[in-house]
């Protein structure tokens, strides 16, 4: 990378490293909520607020800050949201109460989303200025690999930070990494140029405000109904249809709408990329949240055990997407994401509490070859479908579809455990993936587009 005239180590270096905030963070909490409910003096459920406003933060961040990188251009908009991480861990680190932890973990939700939509920005703009006829396959694929395989990295990670030096590392950990990123940024981000000199009602027009705050409200009462399953939130459910009716009415409407609503309609292969990125991280993170708590407390394995049992899962994906990512494959990632997914989900469906720890390995490890195969598959397949003046909230919109089936994950393991963590709960997760794992498969054997594709993007 570092003899590659276009993408030279120095440009793409804080690239990378922005894009590990968000997913570190996103569970790097998970082991200090016990000892912040404890310091905070309130129940350790409600705790798990600071994990929701994340990701409430987060999923509704990503798309609007790939439209501020197309606006404002994408080197503010990454250098903006470093600060914003800073002073979200600071106020964090300095938590006096819940407020203040609510409010840092809002921050940093914010701040950390603002890194992968502004780094495809400037990726795609570096591409298409030097002519590229295809997508950067190395810098994308170690791009993703940074942005969604390091997400298993912060529970062991946490679980060491807080197990020496306390809750508060959680936070104060980001401080010297985001000073780096910021460096760097200043130093070999170049600036890219935007208009000069526009008034506040341009600005909220070429933003498309009205969409944005449409676009909010939709994701927040979704996410509302999401978190409160297995209770039915009808109100939730009437605020999300109504708003994503008004939403799709707004930007027809529009020229230079925040979400191409036409693009998604009439480009099927790019509605299919956000949907099997949802599908599959429902699955993978029903792995690494239900089968870990399936252990803890069904089979009484220690935390820390449960921990490393995750490491192969991430090592494997590392090492695998490293390897995909030295091509444009397209077809044959997706493929193998979804077999890789049925056949490990399939095998949840087997496990008991008698069963080998080498087969709850063997099932993560199968899990690790899907996570690293489906990351750089998809984010492949969005580069290509998507004009450059749209790869930001593109980008930031895969993100959220992530998000969602993170969220997803999460309402499902609580619904299947809701009375009981036991072998009949993680069966019933089991059946769920395999369903989920035979949809991604459907959209990927049914996309023309990618079975067209071989070694590299077939054209938009």
């Amino acid at each position: 990378m570092a003899n590659d005239p276009v993408f030279p180590s120095t440009f793409v270096a804080p690239l990378y490293m922005g894009a590990t905030f968000n997913p570190i963070n996103s569970s790097l909490i998970a082991t200090a909520l016990v000892w912040i409910a404890t310091a905070m003096k309130v129940p350790a459920a409600q705790a798990t607020i600071l994990v929701t406003v994340f990701y409430l933060a987060s999923t509704i961040a990503q798309p609007a800050a790939g439209k501020l990188s197309e606006v404002f251009g994408p080197r503010r908009v990454f250098l903006v949201g470093i600060v914003v991480l800073m002073v979200g861990a600071v106020v964090g680190g300095l938590g006096m109460n819940m407020s203040m932890l609510v409010v840092s973990r809002t921050l940093i939700g914010l701040g950390t989303s603002a890194s992968y939509p502004a780094a495809m920005t400037l990726i795609r703009q570096r591409a298409d200025s030097a002519g590229l006829s295809e997508p950067p396959s190395r810098v994308l694929g170690l791009l993703q690999i940074s942005g969604s395989v390091t997400s298993v990295v912060g529970l062991p990670l946490g679980g060491v930070l807080v197990g020496l030096w306390g809750w508060r590392t959680s936070f104060w950990i980001n401080i010297p990494f985001t000073v780096i990123a910021l460096v760097m940024a200043l130093r070999w981000i170049p600036e890219t140029h935007t208009q000069q000199h526009r008034t506040a009602r341009e600005i909220y027009s070429e933003l498309d405000g009205t969409g944005i705050l449409g676009f909010i409200v939709m994701m927040v009462a979704l996410l509302v109904f999401l978190f409160t399953l297995p209770r039915i939130s009808w109100v939730a459910i009437i605020v999300t249809v109504v708003f994503l009716a008004f939403l799709v009415w707004w930007e027809l409407r529009r020229q230079r709408p925040f979400i191409d609503v036409r693009l998604i309609a009439t480009n099927m292969p790019l509605l299919r990329v956000y949907l099997r990125f949802a599908g599959l991280m429902l699955c993978v993170f029903t792995i690494i949240y239900g089968l870990t708590q399936w252990l803890e407390v069904a089979r009484g394995l220690d935390p820390s055990l449960t921990g490393l049992l995750v490491v192969p899962m991430s090592l494997v994906s590392t090492i695998l997407a490293w390897f995909v990512s030295r091509s444009n494959m397209i077809r044959a990632t997706l493929v193998i994401a979804g077999v890789f997914s049925l056949a490990a989900s399939a095998g949840v469906f087997f496990l008991t509490t008698s069963s080998p720890i080498v087969l709850v390995i063997l099932i993560t490890v199968l899990f690790g070859i899907t996570m690293g195969t489906m990351t750089i598959g998809n984010q492949t397949a969005l580069y290509a479908l998507v004009p450059a003046d749209e790869i930001g909230t593109a980008s930031g919109l895969f993100r959220t579809a992530g998000y969602i089936g993170t969220i997803a994950s999460s309402a499902i393991i609580n619904l299947v455990f809701a009375h009981a963590v036991s072998d009949t709960g993680v069966h019933h997760l089991g059946i769920t993936m395999v369903i989920v794992s035979l949809i991604v498969l459907l959209l990927t054997f049914t996309d023309r587009w990618v079975m067209r594709s071989g070694a590299a993007h077939p054209g938009t």
